[in-house]
Formats: structure tokens, C-alpha cells, sequence
């Protein structure tokens, strides 16, 4: 099996590390960026990313704003959008699957849950 690579958004570098160490640690390559403008940056030269965790609640622009133009980027409208949220309220599930992701996750992340959406992309 290839190696999948990763690209976590997240305004918060704890998150960040977090998620590289776990990740890293269960054979994923992964890149990282403090902003969804930085991401849509990435995406629009690396077409080798498999998936996105994207931090739904972000200064500037939010993964709501964020995934549309994802999806939107030549060869980046089959990347899997993983919607990553502290914000676990009622109806956040549907609002981040009708912006464009395909799945969604609340912090704090459990790790094998994520691992369980990862491998099946």
C-alpha cells in the first residue's frame, strides 16, 4: 500500500503537531499550513495530496469558505476534505458536508476514528 499524504489546516501549531506526530507515527506523509489561503496555495501546485484536515474554525477564511475552493482547484476536486471542528454543535455535521467535505471529525480528535477515515480514502 502507498503511503497517503496529508495536508493539516489548522491556525493553531499545537494541532498541528499533534497531528503530524500521530499521523507520521501510522506511515501517513504529511504537510502542514497555519491558514486555509496558505492551503488553497499548496493545493494549486501539489496534486500528489490525498486528503485535507481542515480546521473549520479559522481567522480570514474558514474551512465553510475554504473547501468550495478546494474542491474548485484543476485535479483537487477529488481530494478527500476531512471537516475538523471544537465546535461540536448541533447541525455542524450536515453544515460542513453541504460546504464540500467529505467527512468530519471533532476535536479533540480521536485518533482512531481519524485513522479509520483516513485509510479508507
Amino acid at each position: 500500500m502507498e503511503k497517503k499524504k496529508v495536508l493539516i489546516v489548522d491556525d493553531d501549531s499545537r494541532n498541528i503537531f499533534a497531528l503530524v506526530n500521530t499521523l507520521k507515527a501510522k506511515s501517513f506523509d504529511c504537510l502542514s499550513c497555519l491558514s486555509a489561503e496558505e492551503a488553497l496555495k499548496i493545493l494549486a501546485k501539489d496534486n500528489s495530496i490525498d486528503a485535507v484536515l481542515m480546521d473549520m474554525m479559522m481567522p480570514e477564511m474558514d474551512g465553510y469558505e475554504a473547501i468550495p475552493l478546494i474542491k474548485a482547484i484543476p485535479l483537487q476536486e477529488n481530494t478527500f476534505v476531512v471537516a475538523v471542528t471544537a465546535q461540536a454543535m448541533a447541525g455542524d455535521k450536515e453544515k460542513c458536508l453541504q460546504a464540500g467535505a467529505d467527512a468530519y471529525i471533532s476535536k479533540p480528535v480521536d485518533v482512531d476514528k481519524l485513522l479509520q477515515i483516513l485509510r479508507e480514502i
